[in-house]
């Protein structure tokens, strides 16, 4: 394990060696066809080596897979706007196609090129493992619902077994490495290697810390940035996972009003009380009686993440009807592989200190059961990060340092990244951000609902540069 650094020494790390490397070094990129897996049409990729550690940049090597989507009119080429989706954990290789598929409008096309990437450790950059079998795979990120403590003290056995067999597998080497600076002075490695003196920024869900700490790092190698969906300053730390509770909590409503519209359709009742009430029902009978692909978590999680689209509510009411008459359809195999869960915990567990007390956990459960009582306490449960190594350097503190520059997107109802978290990022960057507020539920802003305001906001931003004069608030 990597000794942590004392604040002060980190910090004059990052400042004189590892941000100086990352202006100077030139890595001509060779643009080809992409893997088979993420090709779409125009879309090139290309890989480059950047260091595994930052602090001895001479040392291991490692590569970040990259795509370009080149402009749609180079005339009006103005730079290059790199984008990541979030995760952690995802990959990002195809998410240029993908938002000009969502619709990234025309003006945008044709001002940048658009920069893809998976993120180190992921995908088709070097990548880490755990070795999980498909159970762990699915309980690391998503542990079983906990009815009382000791559900925790079980849940806390099977997260100690995943994070010991994390670092005695063979990628154990890279996991101190995986978090959000390390990919973020990556990202300037690529501007580098793309001959731009500064670069510009989308980034959504977890993609706003890892952008928000692009620019603490590389103040004035960042251009425009857009934060959509945001994280608050502290990054996907324990409390960031426990404010999803919260996150359900003010979501749901906009369910159950869809819900309980069409009783005849769905059968889940003809008020949003009575949609509410049938969450609990089906909760515990599903926890009392699993069905083939569901049980009570199962429910829990995939109507936590089918809240997050507008588009998926209707489905996710068929869902709830399909097994209130115990006539559901299969359920779909869950998302990711290994490389998901271990890059994710990886990130997640080695960004901040997680509490290590099982004790902890148990307390947070049951506070949350009553805060947040129809998702709280799953938030609330222990994960591998209580009893991974110590993360290797400072967390990084994002403040209002540098240009104003920063434009954040926030639906106002978001289960995944709720609106307290915006806005202690939007106080920490103070002048540097405008924060514009959708009256929207769903998780990611841009060009993913009805809000034409905040797509606009967005849009006219990145092309044009005109940002907000104050913060904004979009009506429905």
């Amino acid at each position: 394990m990597k000794r942590i650094l004392p604040a002060a020494l980190a910090a004059a790390a990052v400042v004189s060696g590892v941000s100086a490397a990352a202006a100077t070094d030139r890595v001509p990129l060779t643009w080809g066809a992409c893997p088979a897996d993420v090709a779409k049409p125009g879309l090139q990729c290309s890989t480059l080596e950047v260091p595994l550690d930052y602090h001895h940049p001479e040392g291991r090597k490692i590569s970040v897979a990259l795509s370009r989507l080149k402009s749609a009119n180079p005339a009006q080429r103005r730079g290059v706007l790199l984008v990541n989706q979030g995760g952690p954990g995802l990959t990002g290789l195809d998410f240029p196609a993908a938002l000009v598929a969502s619709g990234l409008p025309q003006p945008v096309r044709d001002a940048y090129d658009v920069i893809g990437f998976d993120p180190r450790g992921v995908g088709h950059s070097t990548p880490v493992t755990c070795d999980m079998t498909p159970e762990q795979r699915d309980k690391s990120v998503n542990p079983p619902f906990p009815h009382g403590p000791e559900d925790v003290a079980k849940a806390a056995e099977a997260a100690k077994t995943v994070a010991r067999q994390c670092f005695a597998a063979e990628t154990a080497a890279l996991l101190p490495f995986i978090t959000t600076a390390n990919t973020a002075r990556d990202m300037d490695r690529v501007r580098a290697a793309l001959g731009e003196p500064k670069v510009s920024y989308y980034g959504d869900s977890y993609g706003t810390y890892l952008g928000a700490v692009y620019t603490t790092l590389f103040p004035q190698r960042s251009d425009r940035v857009v934060l959509d969906s945001s994280l608050g300053p502290e990054g996907y730390d324990v409390e960031a996972l426990r404010s999803q509770g919260l996150g359900f909590e003010t979501r749901f409503p906009d369910f159950a009003k869809l819900a309980a519209a069409d009783p005849a359709k769905y059968g889940l009742g003809s008020t949003p009380a009575a949609v509410r009430a049938k969450y609990f029902e089906l909760a515990e009978r599903l926890d009392r009686a699993p069905v083939p692909g569901y049980d009570g978590t199962t429910f829990r999680t995939i109507t936590a993440a089918l809240l997050r689209s507008d588009t998926t509510l209707p489905a996710l009411a068929a869902l709830w009807h399909q097994l209130d008459v115990n006539e559901p359809k299969p359920a779909a195999a869950a998302a990711g592989g290994d490389n998901f869960a271990t890059s994710y915990l990886a990130v997640v567990c080695g960004d901040s200190r997680w509490p290590q007390a099982v004790r902890t956990y148990q307390r947070n459960v049951e506070v949350d059961r009553v805060r947040y009582p129809m998702y709280g306490p799953y938030a609330a449960n222990i994960r591998p990060c209580a009893f991974w190594p110590a993360p290797a350097e400072p967390r990084v503190r994002i403040t209002g340092d540098g240009p104003a520059n920063v434009l954040m997107l926030q639906n106002l109802r978001d289960p995944a990244t709720p609106m307290p978290g915006a806005l202690r990022l939007r106080a920490a960057f103070g002048d540097r951000a405008r924060l514009v507020t959708a009256d929207q539920g769903g998780h990611v802003a841009y060009l993913n609902g009805a809000n034409q305001c905040g797509n606009d906001a967005v849009s006219d931003y990145l092309a044009t540069g005109h940002r907000p004069a104050r913060d904004t608030f979009c009506r429905a």
